[in-house]
């Protein structure tokens, strides 16, 4: 066939020389006149013909160059996305009746989770109040596995999740008024044109929604823990058979006073776990965001709800250790809060208000956990589930 170049011709030699990848194309660039192309060597008349015989059978005695090999061009790498783990936020805020929902919602999901954990806290906070009989010998509890295991060995498994129904209550009444209401109180203590909210207003809105949550569900937190330490007695002494038993008996011994024992101590304790708890959660996660050193998503989540329920566990310990007491106490034992942190220190000193600390924080702090992480998640699915189209 003719090429391009004038009086050349392009032929295939019978004995193909192997090309190495990358080669010049053999078509490409026809030779000067009377010159003759073959698959990957030029022949040509005269000098075009030495040379290019020189280079179609090389003499062994000189050296060649290696031949250049076409290598893959890189591509730019592509800078990945940013990875949202959970759900986006939703573009409508969500509503206070969705945050209501939500948080007692949340709340049930965290004590399913951590629930023999806080069993396991209350059995220490009351040791030494409560003397706990195994054949003539006595049961102490020492540390989280320790009693979580002597629970089991001396009571079964079920001991465990003693309570739990008052549990699951106590959370839909209490964790929806504490949690669910924060942010609308926190608009209603934030000054009109305030570009953010202060310190202060937080931890009134805190203290508000802890206190009204605490007056409202006092009860079911009393037979919470009536059932918790029911354990520690011998079966002849246990009160109670059911949760509804509970509420009958405790109201026609004790009066309607009795199923809101303990309400003053509760309040204040969860006065401070909602600043500690609520408000350190609001600061780290606004501070995170600010920062931009996460996205609204789920390890920041993680990370603010660690630090909340480390923080409430350091400050509302003394104060759980005596609610607990005064509130699982018989009547006639205490007169009053102070005579029982009077009784405590007595017995136990400062280290007392401190017992059972770190499962408290073990469930504190897995308790948030789960509970923020679960509350933020489903307030955005209710949000997607109304703004889906029908």
């Amino acid at each position: 066939m003719p090429s391009g170049g004038r009086g050349c011709a392009v032929t295939r030699s019978p004995q193909r020389l192997e090309r190495p990848l990358g080669a010049i194309n053999w078509v490409q660039r026809a030779g000067a006149r009377g010159c003759t192309w073959v698959e990957g060597v030029r022949r040509g008349h005269g000098a075009h013909a030495n040379q290019s015989r020189g280079s179609e059978l090389p003499s062994p005695s000189v050296s060649q160059e290696p031949r250049r090999t076409r290598r893959p061009i890189a591509k730019p790498l592509r800078s990945l996305p940013a990875v949202m783990v959970g759900l986006k936020p939703p573009e409508v805020p969500p509503t206070a009746a969705v945050k209501f929902f939500s948080a007692g919602t949340a709340a049930c999901i965290a004590d399913l989770c951590t629930f023999p954990l806080d069993t396991a806290k209350v059995r220490l906070q009351i040791q030494g109040e409560v003397r706990i009989p195994r054949s003539t010998n006595t049961v102490e509890y020492r540390g989280v596995l320790g009693t979580l295991s002597t629970m089991v060995r001396t009571e079964g498994p079920r001991s465990l999740y003693s309570g739990l129904v008052a549990g699951l209550q106590r959370q839909m009444s209490f964790a929806s008024i504490r949690i669910g209401l924060y942010d609308s109180v926190k608009q209603l203590y934030t000054p009109k044109g305030a570009e953010s909210t202060g310190l202060l207003v937080r931890l009134l809105a805190g203290c508000t929604t802890g206190a009204v949550a605490v007056t409202c569900a006092q009860p079911t937190d009393v037979v919470k823990v009536r059932f918790q330490a029911l354990g520690a007695l011998p079966e002849s002494n246990r009160r109670y058979s059911s949760t509804v038993d509970a509420y009958r008996t405790i109201a026609r011994e004790e009066g309607v006073r009795g199923l809101w024992r303990g309400t003053l101590p509760n309040i204040a304790r969860n006065a401070i776990i909602n600043c500690g708890e609520l408000v350190t959660y609001d600061l780290i996660k606004d501070a995170l965001l600010r920062a931009q050193l996460m996205a609204d998503n789920i390890p920041c989540h993680f990370v603010a709800a660690f630090g909340a329920g480390f923080c409430a566990t350091v400050v509302a310990s003394p104060v759980d250790v005596v609610k607990t007491r005064y509130m699982n106490a018989s009547p006639g034992q205490y007169r009053n809060v102070p005579s029982c942190l009077l009784a405590l220190l007595l017995q136990d000193g400062i280290a007392g208000l401190y017992k059972g600390f770190v499962p408290s924080f073990l469930r504190l702090g897995s308790w948030n956990v789960v509970m923020f992480i679960s509350y933020e998640q489903l307030q955005r699915v209710v949000m997607l589930a109304r703004s889906a189209p029908p």
